[in-house]
């Protein structure tokens, strides 16, 4: 019978090299989902199936997973920590309905633990926390949760103690039951002895156990009545109550453990299970339809409402399409409607999916989590529903990808090939973008960094069977306006027959950063005939694709229509188009522009005596120092980077540090390019060109 109320579909996300995968092997094991531990460093991880996740020990693509703990079905997606991935994060968070936010001991609150939270904040997704790594050199549990509670600004409650750390980590203390677990090697795994509290620890994990009951009362009048008056606190009362916190956003209970030594995690499990919400918890799916707010509560009786959150290339089903039922009830062989494109499609199949293993299902009820075959025309954000009563759910909302590389086939018999490939990958990735380069004929692709571009290569040479040369990654660079002008352009030509006639005042300003493109209309009296205005428009937004300054597209650009005028035979629409565009084109020169770099956040931890020369080698690529910190025996640098200047870093940071530092970073903004080398760059844009 399927209970909503005890399915919970999770996301385990945080920082790279946090334990993501290696948390996710050991949930399957002591669920019994799978019966050998796979682990990452030996190739052999369930979650990461890719080849290329196997040889690199990393996550790249997301993972999901369903599996069975205390009579509730757990949807478990394992996300890529690397930011050339975030993508993968975002269509996650996206619909899963709580999260395990991982954080390592050692490592605390780092960058993209940062990036993975402030998503969850977005979606409003409840958090639990597990301080994994406890067995490692310089782990510090406090340090962590004083590190998610400053830097994250989260109410972090440790639900667990560690007793002890780094080679003396040998297990738990459970707070709410006020018992030590201690682990040891077992035939079955690491195996559970459940002792009294040790007697250094009784004071410590009394004040904490104090600070989470305190906690727990807070969200119920009896209970808080019943703990001032000295009453015993019944179990399940404290849990319903810390529970209701969690799913309200106002607690993040910690857990902490070693995965790769299987400590912490069926604690982690019961969390999951105690703490985090059913689809049935949390408010209905809002949607929109003809104007008006759809609301779809999630039950199976509702009309059906499902979100497409991932499209994946599957060479031997074809396209396979993940899915989030909100409500209703999904069945194969089933004609659905996709009102994202007004268009009817029958599924195919239904599957629940175990990594790269499709386990065929007759349907897939409101709040679970599954995949389907046969929905070519529905791609990554897409709504499918009942089409009586149809809506339109949010979609997924993705940032733009920042390094841009040409690829040409090895052999132009592959070129076919490489098309197709290409289209098959872009349409599994919304942060992966192609296009043909119109002077050169170039096909460039456009990603979040190196690795994702790597990635993708590598695809197209294993799955696609196509052998390709690529040029040097270029950054993706934009160029906006300075000032605000305003521009007269004017279209006449006449051909015999009808000729062509446009005009329009434009006044072209520059916008906020990040505030993207804005057009208004200003027109009075029906100067410029309502039927062109959206011409205008379009003229615009395709003059933007490439700007007049570089040949970059234009960004933060606010343009009004003040005035003009159309002649009623030589008017048409592709008139007022070209006009719009060679008038936009002008103001532009006019205002004057500059271009624009991404510039990213980045964060590099080596040891004390390579400092220096981190600092220097930095500063050298145009860096800005922002802090440093110390965080055990490293020194972590926070500093921003203009992309342009971190190709090779990599190999850079391993010659100076004697291959013991490590970097990450993210896309923070983009901010103008220093005059002389703005020249550079246009200079060598040009060149190219000719």
């Amino acid at each position: 019978m399927h209970d909503i109320r005890k399915v919970r579909n999770i996301g385990i996300a945080a920082h790279i090299d946090a334990g993501k995968t290696t948390v996710t092997e050991r949930i399957l094991y002591f669920t019994g989902r799978t019966h050998k531990i796979g682990e990452v460093d030996d190739g052999a991880a369930t979650m990461d199936w890719m080849p290329q996740e196997r040889e690199r020990g990393i996550t790249i693509t997301a993972a999901a997973t369903t599996t069975e703990w205390k009579g509730h079905r757990i949807n478990v997606i394992d996300t890529p920590g690397h930011v050339d991935f975030t993508a993968e994060v975002e269509r996650c968070l996206r619909v899963v309905d709580g999260m395990v936010a991982l954080f390592c001991a050692v490592g605390g609150v780092q960058p993209q633990s940062e990036a993975v939270w402030r998503q969850a904040e977005r979606y409003r997704v409840p958090r639990i926390a597990f301080v994994n790594k406890m067995d490692r050199t310089g782990a510090d549990f406090w340090g962590v949760i004083r590190e998610i509670r400053d830097q994250l600004g989260a109410s972090a409650v440790p639900v667990v103690l560690p007793i002890g750390a780094e080679d003396s980590f040998v297990g738990l203390v459970d707070l709410l039951r006020m018992e030590a677990l201690f682990y040891r090697e077992g035939p079955a795994g690491v195996e559970v002895e459940v002792r009294p509290v040790p007697p250094a620890l009784r004071e410590e994990a009394q004040s904490a156990r104090e600070a989470l009951l305190e906690r727990a009362c807070e969200e119920d009048d009896r209970l808080l009545a019943q703990y001032l008056s000295g009453e015993p606190l019944a179990f399940p009362d404290v849990i319903a109550a810390l529970r209701r916190a969690t799913i309200a956003g106002r607690l993040v209970p910690v857990f902490a453990g070693s995965a790769v030594r299987n400590k912490g995690i069926r604690r982690l499990l019961d969390g999951v299970v105690d703490f985090l919400p059913s689809p049935a918890d949390l408010p209905p799916a809002i949607g929109t339809w003809d104007g008006r707010e759809e609301i779809r509560e999630a039950r199976d009786d509702e009309p059906l409402a499902a979100l497409a959150f991932k499209v994946q290339a599957d060479r031997h089903v074809g396209k396979l399409t993940y899915l989030r039922v909100y409500s209703g009830v999904l069945r194969g062989g089933e004609t659905v409607f996709n009102a994202s494109r007004d268009v009817r499609q029958r599924i195919g199949r239904l599957f629940r999916m175990h990594a790269d293993r499709r386990e065929p299902v007759e349907e897939l009820r409101a709040g679970e989590v599954g995949a389907a075959v046969g929905l070519g025309e529905t791609y990554t954000g897409d709504t499918l529903c009942d089409e009586r009563k149809p809506i339109v759910l949010s979609p997924i909302e993705f940032p733009a990808p920042v390094v841009d590389l040409a690829v040409a086939p090895l052999r132009r018999t592959d070129a076919d090939r490489l098309s197709r490939g290409l289209s098959d990958l872009a349409a599994e990735d919304p942060t992966f973008l192609v296009r043909a380069d119109p002077e050169t004929g170039d096909v460039v692709v456009s990603g979040m960094g190196e690795l994702h571009l790597e990635i993708i290569v590598d695809r197209l040479r294993r799955e696609f069977g196509v052998e390709v040369t690529t040029g040097q990654p270029q950054v993706a660079y934009r160029e906006t306006v300075i000032g605000t002008v305003e521009h007269e352009g004017k279209l006449v030509k006449q051909t015999g027959g009808h000729g062509q006639y446009a005009h329009v005042v434009l006044r072209v300003e520059p916008a906020a950063p990040g505030e993207g493109f804005e057009f208004t209309n200003k027109v009075v009296g029906g100067r410029v005939p309502r039927e062109f205005v959206p011409a205008v428009e379009r003229g615009i937004v395709e003059a933007m694709a490439e700007g007049p300054y570089a040949r970059y597209p234009v960004v933060d650009v606010r343009v009004a229509l003040l005035d003009g005028s159309a002649h009623e035979v030589d008017s048409s629409e592709q008139a007022f188009r070209t006009c719009a565009a060679a008038a936009f084109r002008e103001a532009c020169r006019k205002a004057g522009m500059r271009l624009l770099e991404p510039v990213m956040e980045v964060e590099v931890a080596a040891p004390e005596a390579d400092l220096g020369a981190v600092l220097g080698s930095l500063a050298a690529r145009r860096g800005r120092i922002l802090g440093l910190e110390a965080r055990g025996r490293l020194q972590t640098v926070h500093a921003e980077v203009p992309l342009a200047a971190m190709f090779g870093y990599t190999t850079e940071l391993r010659g100076l540090t004697s291959g013991r530092g490590e970097f990450s970073m993210r896309f923070a903004r983009y901010e103008a390019v220093p005059p002389a080398l703005a020249e550079e760059i246009v200079e060598k844009r040009a060149r190219e060109r000719r």
